[in-house]
């Protein structure tokens, strides 16, 4: 018990607590976090219903007829793309204003969401929910190399080359797209949320989509030859790792070697 009671005052005994307080609290909002999608492949949605919900969820923000207000901008030709997108990723409603909606549980059901998407669709031409055929993964060698490509080209400054994510700046960031759906892939590059930008078929084609979201849900399945991913995000974490590791040999022999000598 003295042997205890000495480490609890041992100067670097609140240090320990504090990391260890913070890697606990970390992991356990990794793993609590709600992250469930919907998914509204399959459904029609009823526009006439859709402008109810419209009314009653999303008018406070959005106004009345999606005009936008000082809260929240203009949906008039976003697409039934883009509210499919927030809304079944929980996104939408957002719960307080800040740089960047989160990801969060989902409030409508897959029902709900297909009849709001198809009452904003009505309010001017945009991105439609993508068809199964471009946002299922393909095996093809060919496909996985040019969705590499691509992604390398025009998604891995933000994302990370493997879309494990980064910072950006004022408080927003790029969200790894690890157990993303692909249609909320394709519904992303379609419609640009948040800070991203606006890939069209014109930017990118549908084949071209397809091939990216192969790509994503390959890498997603490949093991780490090397040992622990470490998060995928390349040097900075394994050398932090590696700094981290070093330091605490050294602190630990600088310690024993004080305690021997007294």
């Amino acid at each position: 018990m003295k042997a205890l009671a000495a480490r609890r005052r041992h100067p670097l005994a609140a240090v320990v607590l504090i990391l260890l307080g913070l890697m606990i609290t970390g992991a356990t909002y990794a793993v609590a976090a709600p992250r469930t999608d919907v998914s509204t492949a399959g459904l029609t949605g009823n526009s006439e219903s859709g402008e109810k919900l419209f009314l009653a969820n999303c008018s406070t923000c959005h106004g009345v007829g999606a005009i936008g207000t000082h809260a929240g901008p203009s949906l008039i030709g976003v697409g039934a793309a883009a509210v499919d997108f927030q809304v079944s990723t929980g996104r939408m409603p957002m719960e307080a204003t800040a740089p960047q909606a989160p990801r969060k549980e989902v409030q409508m059901s897959a029902q709900d969401i297909a009849d709001l998407s198809a009452y904003v669709a009505t309010l001017g031409p945009g991105p439609a929910v993508p068809a199964e055929e471009y946002t299922t993964a393909s095996e093809d060698e060919k496909m996985l190399a040019e969705g590499a490509e691509l992604f390398r080209v025009n998604c891995a400054m933000c994302h990370n080359v493997v879309g494990a994510g980064g910072a950006l700046t004022r408080g927003k960031w790029a969200p790894p797209l690890t157990g993303v759906s692909g249609t909320h892939i394709y519904e992303a590059m379609a419609t640009g949320p948040q800070s991203m930008p606006v890939f069209n078929d014109a930017n990118l084609t549908p084949e071209e989509k397809q091939a990216v979201i192969s790509y994503l849900k390959y890498v997603e399945t490949q093991p780490s030859p090397g040992g622990l991913t470490l998060g995928s995000l390349g040097p900075v974490s394994e050398g932090l790792f590696v700094w981290v590791g070093v330091m605490v040999m050294i602190i630990g022999c600088t310690v024993w070697l004080g305690a021997k000598s007294s």
